[in-house]
């Protein structure tokens, strides 16, 4: 479904990634592990055309998207919900999720579309016509995946989901990052709890200063001594 091959790309004169290259087949739930700073969130941006890459290419659904617009991209089925959630708070959560399907026409799908969010996030449904900024962390993070999904994606981009929030509600996160998965959409997750990513994903990652330096079978990754002294801790 994706394929990103030898990318490079750029902040100004410092380059923040050296010939990325990195696969995903339909229906999988791929993990990148690496620290801050590693060029996770660049890669993201990256593949949904809001950074410029200056050499490779990046197939998706087997089209060229290297130099498409975001939202010609997103048109195509590739979606990301942003690291720190950036919803719109002053706007009301069904208008936030309104936003999300703003490259789709059809209005009885897009109503469809409403239905499934509020049955995968019930909390949402119940919060429909508040203000987004007064909801709790939690429901932000629903918010703003479900605000993602509304553009019907193919591909998923998540990254951070669980920044910021309480163990009880990272753990509703993921779960509904499995369902999200179950019911046939394919998952690029950036998280920076590797040990619960890589639980639920499977195949992975690791990108060091903006390379790619191993690739594995999420199991496989989690038994990685190397692995889990880098980034995993105890358990």
């Amino acid at each position: 479904m994706l394929k990103v091959s030898n990318v490079e790309a750029f902040y100004g004169r410092i380059q923040a990634l050296k010939g990325i290259n990195l696969q995903i087949k339909e229906k999988e739930i791929v993990t990148l592990v690496g620290s801050n700073g590693a060029g996770k969130t660049t890669l993201l941006k990256t593949i949904c055309g809001l950074i410029k890459p200056k050499s490779g290419s990046i197939i998706f659904d087997n089209k060229e998207i290297t130099n498409m617009n975001p939202h010609e991209i997103v048109k195509l089925g590739l979606s990301m919900s942003p690291e720190g959630r950036q919803i719109f708070p002053k706007m009301t959560v069904e208008e936030n999720l309104e936003l999300g399907a703003y490259t789709r026409k059809e209005k009885n799908e897009i109503k469809e579309s409403y239905e499934k969010m509020y049955s995968l996030f019930p909390r949402l449904y119940e919060r429909r016509t508040q203000a987004a900024g007064t909801m709790s962390g939690g429901e932000q993070q629903m918010l703003a995946i479900g605000r993602a999904l509304m553009s019907k994606p193919k591909l998923l981009l998540l990254d951070e989901p669980s920044l910021g929030l309480a163990p009880l509600l990272v753990e509703v996160i993921f779960e509904l990052i499995k369902e999200i998965n179950n019911q046939g959409t394919t998952i690029l997750l950036i998280e920076q709890n590797a040990r619960m990513a890589l639980n639920i994903a499977h195949r992975g990652y690791v990108i060091e200063t903006g390379k790619i330096v191993l690739e594995d079978e999420a199991y496989a990754l989690l038994q990685s001594e190397a692995i889990k002294n880098a980034y995993l801790g105890a358990e």
